[in-house]
């Protein structure tokens, strides 16, 4: 990145960002440069110290608990005396009495308060991969079970490259059963239908023994499109999520059909995340304005992406709502996309894109804060026809957030910030994200700094378990990572982020969410398994892809959230002995399993760092062992390179023996990437900035703030960029 700033409101600002953000953000935003800079460095000189001080308290926990696990090595672990040192040492805070305070946030829309469905993650840095998450608020549950594992390849059912009528009719069959479950005849089966009027306002269903029936329940039929007696489509709707029957006798599936259902269209992606932070490789000034402005031009509606698929040029850009004719008359208008979030870096993150007055960067989730949030000032005011929150909120995600203070930091400047913009007080609401260990601790006391702004809490596995690792680091070696989805910790962190999510009011204002799905290519899993998210009182869960939200959706029309949630209230809480129990091994591993694991960690970190490092891209489906694809973020990176310090720290494996089992995994890795465009093998060099990174992940992985992996990242990623410069 060009050193040249510019100097404004005592603040030096990078050229490129200093363009983008006067000519692009401030004008629709309605603010004067001078004022929004001038604003920013007051922000900025008031809480960048408070930044400091509390990534200060972060590192002298961590020496304390340290000190505190090598002074009672060799000992057997005693669990009480451990919680009251946490409690001594400030660690774990006093929780908020049941009656002290409920959470109160108020304009919140219904996709995040009371529509119950799947969540997209999305990198912001990529328009294309953004528009198609926030245009996947509608998905085709046909082509979701015809392109997926979702039905067996077997007896005559292959995908192949034309149409296969086999495959179609037992897709027909598939979403039928489907239709029974989530929208049932008041008679009969949905697979007698042979045709669909609609009569005095109420659907009436023709069935194959030419009798004719309504829904079970009238009030699941919520409009139609076309005349009433031969519909084009039919609107359905069941907890909240509706389901639309596309009529077409003259295309291939609808020909097949007897009833002339050509597709049945599902609302998938409720909400989605643009992510400016662990799915995006954004470290410089020109970096950051690639991100900005698309999150400016999703805010304005003119985002597009123009790309070239089967030979053709394809534009994309956002969709339009979609309007239907109400049973009694009149025109119901739904809503088109996703509703979003943008999720800003955490508090431990500085950018050099803008160095303060005394030449040094400033945090970087202060401007995101500022920019992002300017960016949506115009949505706010409802000039745009794609507009995002019609209740005029902001939705910003705070990840990385260790404890009640840096909650209330967070509260803080979001206050900063509505008062820099001119928005009202509490425009900006926050999802909390619960996915390290002091705050999980802590959950209740962390929601009470931000009770009139939450909107969102959830479980992310990968980044609990990375900190996890890293807060015991000094405690003695950790389970295999398989082991830790049965770990005594994780249970209790996914009971107790439901628990007190329910007891402190979110039902009714507030999504309560659960991780992500990692493997896109296997639905026919995601169907069987993931309904347990549901199950559990979670709202909303996280998915890799359009696809897989319009196959989870299906699971918010099985579960009725807002039923189970209610069933929870009162029931006994996780206990918080059990959130802090270590997840130290408790046998001693086979050479082979020892091997194993060894060789799955990093052949997963490298496959993720050489793309992150070498080419920018922060999120990746990276080939495993098994060349099965997996979703990879830095969330991934930091609970790999994590274990693998902590078996080095313990002797489980040596210097040595990882040094010469990453060089064989590079060499997998290369393999798995031939003939991908801009790829740069790790192989036989070992000396690119890429390998570089994993090293470093590794071999300083106890040194790494929290087990954190940004810094490396960032520090290979500019020098790859300055080598192809």
């Amino acid at each position: 990145m060009t050193k040249t700033y510019e100097s404004v409101a005592g603040l030096s600002v990078h050229p490129v960002l200093r363009a983008f953000v006067e000519q692009e953000v401030l004008p629709n935003a309605r603010l004067e440069p001078t004022a929004f800079w001038s604003g920013l460095s007051e922000i900025i000189r008031d809480l960048a110290p408070r930044h400091h001080e509390l990534l200060a308290i972060r590192s002298d926990l961590q020496a304390r608990i340290d000190s505190w696990h090598l002074e009672h090595k060799g000992k057997p672990h005693d669990a009480a005396a451990y919680e009251q040192f946490l409690r001594d040492i400030g660690y774990l805070v006093p929780a908020p009495a049941a009656d002290a305070y409920q959470v109160a946030t108020k304009n919140v829309d219904a996709e995040i308060g009371t529509i119950a469905g799947p969540q997209l993650v999305v990198p912001l840095s990529n328009a294309r991969y953004a528009l198609n998450a926030a245009n996947a608020r509608w998905g085709s549950l046909y082509d979701a079970f015809y392109a997926t594992d979702a039905i067996a390849e077997t007896d005559g059912a292959e995908k192949g490259k034309v149409f296969n009528p086999v495959r179609a009719k037992l897709v027909i069959a598939r979403v039928r059963d489907f239709l029974d479950q989530a929208v049932p005849l008041a008679k009969g089966s949905h697979a007698d239908a042979v045709g669909y009027i609609v009569e005095r306002g109420r659907l009436q269903v023709m069935l194959a023994d030419g009798s004719k029936c309504g829904l079970k329940s009238a009030a699941k039929f919520a409009g139609f499109t076309g005349p009433r007696h031969e519909p084009k489509s039919v609107l359905l709707v069941n907890n909240g999520l509706h389901i639309e029957l596309v009529f077409d006798r003259e295309l291939h599936v609808g020909a097949l059909d007897a009833a002339g259902i050509a597709d049945v269209v599902i609302e998938a992606a409720i909400s989605i995340i643009m992510d400016l932070e662990d799915a995006v490789s954004a470290v410089d000034a020109e970096d950051k304005v690639v991100v900005y402005r698309n999150w400016q031009r999703l805010m304005d509606g003119s985002l597009s992406s123009e790309f070239t698929k089967n030979g053709k040029t394809v534009t994309r850009k956002l969709v339009e709502d979609r309007a239907f004719t109400a049973p009694g008359g009149g025109t119901l208008v739904l809503h088109g996309r996703s509703t979003m979030l943008v999720r800003n870096v955490g508090h431990h993150m500085f950018t050099d894109a803008v160095l303060d007055e005394a030449g040094k960067p400033v945090p970087e989730a202060i401007l995101d804060a500022a920019i992002t949030v300017a960016s949506a000032s115009q949505d706010i005011r409802g000039e745009n026809a794609v507009r995002n929150s019609r209740t005029g909120s902001i939705y910003v995600v705070k990840p990385k957030m260790h404890g009640p203070d840096e909650v209330g930091l967070s509260d803080l400047l979001f206050k900063r910030i509505e008062e820099l913009v001119g928005l009202p007080k509490y425009t900006m609401k926050i999802g909390l994200m619960d996915e390290e260990r002091r705050t999980s601790a802590n959950l209740a006391a962390c929601m009470s700094k931000v009770r009139d702004r939450t909107v969102f809490i959830n479980t992310g596995f990968l980044d609990r378990t990375g900190d996890e690792i890293h807060t015991s680091m000094e405690a003695g070696p950790m389970l295999r990572k398989a082991e830790m989805a049965d770990a005594t910790f994780l249970k209790a962190y996914e009971a107790n982020n439901v628990d007190v999510g329910i007891a402190r009011n979110l039902p009714g204002r507030a999504q309560i969410g659960k991780g992500m799905w990692a493997a896109p290519d296997q639905m026919a899993a995601l169907l069987d398994k993931k309904i347990a998210h549901p199950l559990a009182g979670a709202s909303t869960a996280w998915v890799p892809t359009p696809t897989a939200a319009v196959l989870h959706a299906m699971h918010y029309h099985l579960v009725d959230v807002a039923a189970v949630q209610d069933d929870l209230r009162g029931r006994e809480h996780a206990a918080l002995s059990d959130l802090l129990t270590i997840p130290l091994a408790t046998r001693s591993y086979s050479t082979d399993e020892i091997k194993a694991e060894l060789e799955n960690n990093l052949q997963g970190l490298l496959g993720y760092v050489v793309r992150w490092v070498g080419q920018g891209i922060g999120v990746s489906t990276v080939p495993d062992l098994d060349d099965t694809r997996l979703m990879e973020d830095r969330a991934t990176l930091r609970i790999s390179s994590q274990h693998v310090a902590n078996w080095l720290r313990h002797g489980i494996v040596g210097e040595t023996e990882v040094r010469e089992t990453m060089r064989r995994m590079a060499a997998v890795v290369d393999r798995q990437n031939t003939g991908t465009e801009g790829y740069t093998p790790l192989a036989p060099g070992f000396d690119g900035p890429a390998f570089k990174a994993a090293e470093d992940l590794v071999f300083t992985g106890r040194s790494q703030p929290n087990g954190y992996t940004e810094q490396v990242l960032h520090i290979r990623r500019r020098q790859a960029k300055a080598i192809s410069a």
